[in-house]
């Protein structure tokens, strides 16, 4: 099992795939770091050697992951509702920020609807 990122990568997937589960690796940068490190992308993550783990270590190094990433994106909101931006203010009442609508929808962010007094199903 490959550890990088502090991550353990599954086994049986294939190392394009299980670069994904790491936080801040989609899809298109697993395979940018899949053709600098030269490791063929239908490799399986058990089949890897230590020196393809160690390569693919240093090119993930580059980017920013994880806990970094998710501190940055922590502190970037934060940082909206202090400033007391429309968008803080959305993030802080947990309604929607992008400008979707809530009339009919954002059942996620609202929370289950609450139940009506006296309904009859």
């Amino acid at each position: 099992m490959a550890r990088i990122a502090g991550v353990n990568l599954p086994n049986n997937k294939r190392i394009e795939i299980a670069l994904t589960y790491i936080f801040g690796i989609g899809q298109a940068r697993a395979g940018e770091i899949i053709d600098k490190t030269g490791i063929s992308p239908d490799v399986r993550v058990k089949d890897l050697t230590e020196n393809e783990v160690a390569s693919l270590r240093r090119e993930v190094e580059q980017y920013m992951v994880e806990g970094d990433l998710r501190r940055r994106i922590h502190a970037s909101i934060q940082r909206l509702k202090d400033i007391n931006a429309y968008r803080g203010a959305r993030h802080r009442r947990r309604l929607p920020v992008r400008g979707q609508r809530t009339r009919s929808n954002a059942r996620t962010w609202k929370g289950p609807r609450p139940a009506k007094a006296g309904k009859k199903r």
